[in-house]
């Protein structure tokens, strides 16, 4: 046991640094990549780990060896997006861009490197890996596997934490749009209807008697002081609820700026509009600031 879970965090820091040098050829710069906010990401270990002990015996043969590790991969990563989907109603990676993909979730070209990146490993990296981990005294490896564990215990905890609150806020921003475009919506609306009142009126005056004339006047005067003090106050609705959205969008719970570099392409199952205004908001402010730091 000790050795597999020595196996897991190796091979999810290994994974992580492959992510990071990935990421930082596409973007040319540092991207924390991965679920967890530590060097890890425990897809790449449960993988590896599936695929070393299920194909080891078969490692002679490439053939039976590559195939099986593009099946292993491609159903692991196909049952992490679905259920990571499931669990926090986001889908974290999406492949719909690619040729034959299933739901987004795996693709035949990400699948193909999958498996020759696990015949390298087999064949050439977790021979030496072993090694390493046999050379290490038994009581040092479970101190530092006992480390290992507690922070990524620890890291899982907030990270979970991290992304109800971002749901939350997801929800927040959603509901705060539906009010801003409803009052939006009633003030059109009401100055849409008391424009046409005022013609309807105007039409009205002009057909009257003389003396009726003073008595439209003053009942046109009464209602358009009632439209103004009405359009003041959804107006000042309408501000109020454009400053609580611009507030829920500046305030960022711990972990969430990462998460959205992490995954660029993240999307949400509820509330992709309000995920889509997040990621534009915070696109704007980091263009702002690096204008402003040249």
């Amino acid at each position: 046991m000790m050795m597999v879970l020595m196996c897991f965090f190796i091979y999810g820091f290994l994974g992580w640094c492959c992510e990071v040098c990935y990421a930082a050829l596409i973007h040319g710069k540092f991207v924390n990549r991965g679920f967890l906010n530590g060097p890890l990401c425990p897809i790449y270990g449960f993988g590896v780990i599936a695929v070393v002990f299920l194909l080891n015996p078969f490692k002679e043969n490439f053939v039976v060896l590559f195939l099986g590790s593009v099946l292993i991969t491609s159903l692991i990563e196909l049952t992490a997006g679905f259920v990571l989907e499931k669990m926090f109603h986001q889908k974290w990676w999406d492949y719909s861009d690619k040729p034959f993909n299933i739901g987004g979730y795996i693709c035949p070209l990400f699948s193909l490197m999958w498996g020759i990146a696990c015949m390298v490993v087999v064949d050439r990296i977790h021979p030496f890996v072993i090694g390493v981990i046999d050379f290490v005294p038994s009581l040092i490896a479970m101190i530092i596997l006992a480390v290992f564990v507690v922070l990524f215990m620890v890291d899982m905890i907030e990270t979970v934490k991290t992304i109800l609150k971002f749901n939350k806020k997801l929800a927040r921003i959603d509901e705060l749009s539906a009010m801003i475009k409803k009052t939006s919506n009633e003030i059109g609306e009401n100055l849409a209807t008391k424009t046409l009142e005022l013609v309807n009126m105007k039409e009205e005056i002009e057909v009257k008697m003389e003396q009726k004339k003073k008595l439209y006047g003053e009942e046109a005067a009464a209602q358009l002081e009632a439209k103004r003090e009405m359009l003041e106050r959804y107006e000042q609705t309408l501000r109020d609820l454009k400053q609580a959205s611009k507030e829920i969008l500046e305030t960022s719970p711990f972990g969430m700026k990462r998460l959205l570099s992490a995954f660029p392409n993240i999307s949400s199952t509820y509330y992709n509009e309000a995920l889509k205004r997040l990621k534009e908001y915070k696109l704007n402010r980091t263009e702002q600031h690096d204008s402003e730091n040249h």
